[in-house]
């Protein structure tokens, strides 16, 4: 350094001498900038991944009963062309979809991408009023027409509500009944020798006489296949049955039995609630043969009830936006009436509609005035439960007395059929079985620029207030619970920085070999980042994945600036000067170094804001968390560094080396001589150097390239496609397939791993439809009834992307007739690396269209 740049920094005045020469202002300047990172922390809102509009809705409209032709010829385009007439959709220069639509049998789904930078409320509003104009327009039976906006919103926390296997003491209450209605009908036999009763079991809730008329049916179908003669009907709360004459073994009437559900009745089970068939020959066996079947102990409409009141609760959480249910069957009331009953009162069926459509509506009653007060009188015609609506007057007769509806029809109360979106829970009990349980799932979403942690914490302290008014076992899990994965990388930053400081100490302590320079190295990464949180904070940045890992990154160079400042002040005070003029003197000398080393890191991770579409505003927060962070680290070697520099640091206690001595021995002298080596024979250094860049490049060809990781977590899932016209029952059937065999291969995996604990820990499917999105990258499938997810749960995240290959391997081979895909996260919401579209320019509505569709499957599977 020449004297006269040294002669004329010590004539000038900057911040550096400023903080030295005014300890009072500098002090008062740390315990502020100390604060405002604390406060700039503490406040910043904290979620999983970052904010990225979605700017996608999804326009379903049923036709039930109608072919996937009909449906996209009559529903399908005219919806897609009143969309078109939107200002608001992307445009196709974006490289990305407008309007894309998938008709399926009695459903028209259209997907409606909005353009960047558009006012979703506005853009929304705008769709909902023009597709609203059409709803009349449309075929009779179809519609109305659904408008999901918020398909991109993520849950914070998806729970899973399931019901427990029945216990023991419900098996024992069911059992005594049936027994005793078994021994009754046996008593009315002359010969019970070869007597079976064929029970199924149903909540205590649910009126067994819902499913009493499938009973003939089903006698005659035993008989027709001299399966069983002399049939007695058993009918009582808890249960349904037949006690008849058999000569047939258990297995071949159980197989008759799954026969004619699916041929006949196209299910599985006798009723959604309803438990496994069972055959009893022994009354005395009957609790045995019960508990061998038992299934779930609460029927949906409990869970409903339960799964109503969890959710009301939730939404008095101040930080949840929207609470969501999903798997929830939906009821209804069922009128059976004959054609004979309605012609001896002179009724048709078109008649009864009419009245209660009439029933239904309401009548202003007007007002009374009774002394000092008006009373409001509104008469009450609305019926929502049997015997209201049994109460209904339908008719009168000859002499003038009214005929109810229940005079003329059978009222019941059952499920919506086919249901349209399935869920359940699998896990293992206390005992270590794996059970598969029906469950309702919750979807809990978080107002935007809330703590998730503070949420994580409120639904907690709610769940144990709650707790006490649901059933002690019904299962409440957490399927997705976003406030602990936050939580596990805010811990993985705060072990990266006890690692820096560590680092740092320990490398200085080396480097300098004296302790004041370590200390002075250490204090300087918590100021910074205390600054760096107070600038982000103001900038609007908040704390998730991207903004995490772009300060774990910062962590290796927001030390380089305060190093090479605390050096200089050394150096500084070793030519001589005094510590206050060394402090600021040291780093003034080398401000421009550092000025331009800190503007050059900066600049290297600007190129990320050119990054367009949704993983640009992904990665958004990263270029800016990285440029407040060497910004503060230039501050903070500026300001603080010499301040606190000019109170710790002290000259060296021996007069420091002369250049020349240094360059003759130890590190430096070693680095001094492989340098003169290096520019004394720069043509073979320069030929090394060339053969590195070869070498680099044919390993860099053997790494597998990806733009964005996958997300290594604790959870991934499971694609089931069946073919488009299957039916919900299939695809359950499939589902349960699916678990059966992730719950072999997993438990395979972890014993070849010797790992003395199980590594599954949860399986939550949804057939008929996916999952509420948990994950930011998950996109949620619309309700397809051949169309199942599974979200499977592991204990340990870090074999996850080993066991992902061997299921897909398993499963592919193991189960025909089905398209599955296992997919770990993504980081990025990119479900396919690539995709073709095959389309054709056919007319529509032509003669040919059919066999065009033909083709163009055809061209597909090639």
């Amino acid at each position: 350094m020449t004297d006269n740049k040294i002669d004329n920094a010590l004539g000038k005045k900057n911040i550096a001498r400023f903080s030295v020469e005014n300890p009072h202002v500098s002090w008062a300047l740390l315990i502020l900038v100390v604060l405002w990172g604390y406060y700039g922390y503490q406040n910043m809102p904290k979620s999983k991944d970052p904010d990225i509009p979605v700017r996608i809705a999804m326009v379903v409209t049923p036709w039930p009963g109608h072919t996937a032709m009909d449906v996209e010829q009559l529903v399908t385009k005219a919806v897609e062309q009143k969309i078109a007439e939107s200002a608001y959709l992307n445009q196709p220069s974006d490289r990305s979809f407008s309007i894309q639509s998938i008709t399926l049998p009695g459903v028209s789904m259209v997907k409606v991408q909005l353009a960047p930078g558009t006012d979703r409320t506005e853009a929304f509003n705008d769709l909902n009023r023009k597709l609203e104009s059409i709803n009349d327009s449309l075929p009779q039976g179809a519609g109305p027409i659904e408008v999901n906006s918020e398909f991109g919103d993520t849950a914070a926390i998806l729970f899973a509500v399931a019901s427990p296997r029945a216990d023991a003491t419900e098996i024992a209450l069911r059992s005594k009944g049936i027994e005793e209605a078994i021994r009754a009908a046996r008593n009315k036999r002359a010969d019970s020798g070869k007597a079976v009763s064929l029970i199924v079991a149903v909540p205590l809730d649910i009126d067994p006489r819902a499913m009493q008329a499938g009973l003939p049916l089903f006698e005659q179908w035993l008989l027709s296949h001299g399966l069983g003669t002399e049939f007695e009907s058993l009918l009582a709360p808890g249960f349904i049955g037949i006690d008849f004459l058999s000569s047939a073994d258990d297995a071949g009437l159980l197989h008759s039995t799954g026969q004619f559900l699916r041929e006949r009745l196209g299910t599985d089970h006798f009723a959604p609630d309803a438990w496994d068939p069972v055959l009893i020959h022994d009354p005395a066996d009957t609790r045995a043969q019960l508990a061998s079947v038992a299934g779930d102990k609460y029927s949906y409409r409990q869970l409903d009830d339960y799964s109503t009141t969890l959710a009301a609760n939730l939404k008095t959480v101040p930080q949840v936006s929207r609470v969501l249910r999903s798997g929830v069957l939906d009821q209804q009331i069922t009128l059976s009436y004959s054609q004979e009953v309605l012609a001896a009162y002179g009724l048709l069926p078109s008649r009864i509609g009419a009245v209660l459509d009439a029933w239904e509506t309401q009548i202003p009653g007007g007002v009374l005035a009774v002394e000092d007060m008006n009373i409001v009188l509104n008469p009450r015609t609305d019926a929502n439960t049997e015997s209201q609506l049994g109460s209904v007057i339908v008719t009168r007769t000859d002499d003038d007395l009214p005929v109810y509806l229940r005079s003329v029809v059978d009222i019941r109360r059952s499920y919506q059929s086919p249901p349209r979106l399935l869920s359940y829970y699998t896990s293992p009990n206390e005992q270590g079985v794996w059970q598969r349980n029906r469950a309702v799932g919750i979807a809990v979403q978080m107002h935007e620029g809330e703590q998730i942690g503070a949420l994580g914490a409120a639904v907690d302290q709610l769940l144990q207030r709650v707790r006490p008014t649901l059933p002690d076992d019904l299962i409440i899990e957490r399927v997705s619970n976003q406030p602990t994965q936050v939580k596990e990388s805010i811990d993985l930053f705060m072990r990266a920085l006890y690692e820096a400081i560590l680092l740092v100490v320990l490398v200085a302590l080396i480097g300098f070999w004296e302790w004041r320079s370590a200390l002075l190295l250490m204090i300087s990464i918590p100021i910074t980042l205390a600054l760096t949180f107070g600038i982000i904070s103001v900038l609007g940045i908040d704390i998730q994945q991207v903004s995490i890992a772009a300060l774990i990154i910062a962590l290796g160079l927001l030390v380089d600036d305060p190093v090479v400042a605390g050096d200089s002040i050394k150096r500084s005070m070793a030519e001589g000067r005094s510590r206050p003029v060394s402090a600021w003197l040291g780093p003034t000398l080398l401000a421009t170094a550092i000025f331009f080393a800190t503007v050059t890191n900066i600049v290297a991770y600007l190129p990320f804001l050119l990054l367009s579409g949704n993983q640009g505003l992904f990665l958004y927060s990263l270029p800016i968390v990285m440029a407040a962070a060497l910004t503060a680290s230039r501050i903070v070697s500026m300001t603080f560094i010499p301040f606190l520099g000019s109170m710790l640091l002290r000259p060296p206690k021996k007069t420091p080396p002369t250049i020349e001595e240094r360059r003759r021995k130890g590190f430096t002298g070693l680095y001094y001589r492989l340098a003169s080596f290096a520019v004394d024979h720069r043509k073979k250094v320069l030929l090394c150097s060339l053969l590195v860049i070869v070498a680099g490049g044919f390993f860099k060809a053997q790494l597998k390239n990806a733009f964005f990781p996958d997300d290594v977590q604790y959870i991934f899932t499971i694609d089931v496609w069946l073919k488009n016209s299957a039916n919900i029952e299939a695809t359950n059937l499939t589902a349960k397939r699916v678990e059966k065999i992730v719950r072999e291969e997993v438990a395979a995996f972890a014993d070849k791993r010797g790992l003395k604990q199980d590594l599954l820990e949860s399986i939550n499917t949804s057939v008929g439809g996916g999952a509420p999105r948990f994950w930011f990258t998950v996109s949620p499938q619309q309700h397809q009834a051949n169309y199942a997810q599974l979200v499977v749960r592991v204990k340990d995240k870090d074999l996850t992307p080993q066991l992902i290959p061997r299921l897909q391997h398993a499963l592919s081979g193991k189960i025909a007739g089905a398209d599955i895909d296992v997919k770990q996260l993504q980081t990025t919401p990119v479900n396919y690396p690539a995709a073709v579209r095959i389309s054709s320019r056919l007319t529509p509505g032509s003669a040919d269209e059919r066999a065009d569709i033909a083709r163009l499957r055809r061209y597909a599977d090639r």
